[in-house]
């Protein structure tokens, strides 16, 4: 079967990228106080000297009350120069430069922020360690004018994409899942209702990116938990978002960073590792919990792509797969599908010159064991634990 060779140059929207293949966003976890740090800025350039077409910042933030945690990196102006610094740093290794742009919604940790997060309805929230409030018109509308804000911080720095986070339950999933979306206006009840408010999102980001800017979103194709969304809900919903326009491709992918952190992960889960990187008292009721917060999926190469071949059945869209990628016969494979990207994250934690070693050594696998152990280094910067 014939497809396009993954490591000649590719369109994505208006860009030209050098190959097919993508650094998907991992929080790097070098941005005290989100500053843009010389280890953020080797952090991807290694990454781009490594061979891939593009790499993606994560996570960036529209706003302050959006951050994850008070060391997350926010789209303000002042920030500009110094992101200026980090788009330079990969244009000069090849590679094109996306931001990820999201407010955490329920998966801030406000203490931490120092001040409230929102959701689209009212709920307690672990990571938040406290009640959340549902949004009002306003705090939505405020919203939506900050990824506008962000949009136009990325494009001044020199990003040549955006990727606007639509998955793990950050706000703007949230509103899409049936378990976390009780409003009853217009943007709670049905499919297209709970889709309305990303779909916004999604058109004002798109009217605000210049015409040399990609716009891609990652997207939640399920929440991997009891009554969350589904197939059969976000196929419709993806289905909404192709016919608008606004996106020139969509990164698959499903999980909860609130209620299921191991489902976008599979492999071994590191829970004693995790304790002990968190105060005694969370830790203590990880040792009780956290079995329930972080359950065990066994690896498989390319897990999402059951899921993801439903999608491209059904859209005409670019698609971009993501999930367990660490062998070229798993990247042929999904070009020989229809797909016309592909994402990588782990396995270039461990190897950052992977597309370059693979492109020179069909044989070449990828060397990442699936341990997770990296998980829990997102609080000092995150790593591949086993590379030398």
């Amino acid at each position: 079967m014939t497809h396009p060779d993954p490591f000649a140059p590719a369109r994505l929207g208006p860009l030209t990228l050098r190959n097919r293949i993508v650094k998907a966003a991992t929080f790097e976890g070098v941005m005290t106080r989100g500053a843009v740090s010389d280890e953020l800025v080797e952090f991807h350039r290694r990454v781009a000297a490594g061979g891939v077409g593009m790499t993606t910042v994560a996570y960036c933030a529209v706003s302050m009350d959006g951050r994850v945690q008070r060391h997350t990196l926010v789209m303000d102006p002042e920030r500009i120069g110094d992101l200026r610094r980090l788009t330079d740093a990969v244009h000069a290794e090849g590679a094109a430069i996306a931001a990820q742009l999201g407010h955490a919604g329920l998966v801030a940790n406000t203490r931490s922020n120092g001040m409230p997060t929102m959701a689209p309805s009212t709920r307690f929230s672990a990571p938040a360690m406290a009640r959340v409030h549902g949004a009002t018109r306003e705090q939505l509308d405020r919203v939506v004018d900050d990824f506008v804000r962000a949009t136009n911080v990325a494009a001044e720095a020199g990003f040549d994409a955006v990727e606007v986070h639509l998955g793990h339950n950050y706000l703007l999933s949230s509103f899409m899942s049936p378990n976390l979306n009780r409003r009853t206006d217009e943007y709670g009840g049905s499919i297209a209702n709970r889709i309305a408010y990303p779909r916004r999102v999604l058109a004002a980001v798109k009217e605000a990116a210049p015409d040399h800017m990609a716009v891609t979103a990652k997207f939640n194709m399920a929440d991997g938990v009891d009554k969350g969304l589904w197939l059969d809900e976000s196929l419709p919903m993806a289905k909404l978002i192709e016919a608008d326009g606004h996106l020139d491709a969509l990164q698959l992918t499903g999980g909860s960073s609130l209620l299921n952190g191991m489902y976008f992960f599979r492999g071994d889960v590191p829970l004693k590792e995790f304790r002990e990187t968190q105060p005694a008292a969370v830790g203590f009721g990880l040792r009780f919990y956290g079995p329930k917060l972080f359950p065990k999926y066994p690896f498989e190469e390319g897990f999402f792509l059951p899921f993801a071949r439903q999608f491209r059945d059904e859209l005409s869209m670019p698609l971009i797969l993501l999930g367990g990628i660490n062998l070229r016969e798993t990247i042929e494979g999904a070009m020989a599908e229809g797909f016309e990207f592909v994402a990588m994250a782990r396995a270039l934690l461990r190897e950052p010159d992977l597309v370059n070693r693979m492109q020179a050594d069909e044989g070449h696998e990828g060397l990442c064991v699936h341990c997770n152990k990296c998980l829990p280094t997102i609080y000092t910067g995150t790593r591949c634990v086993l590379a030398s």
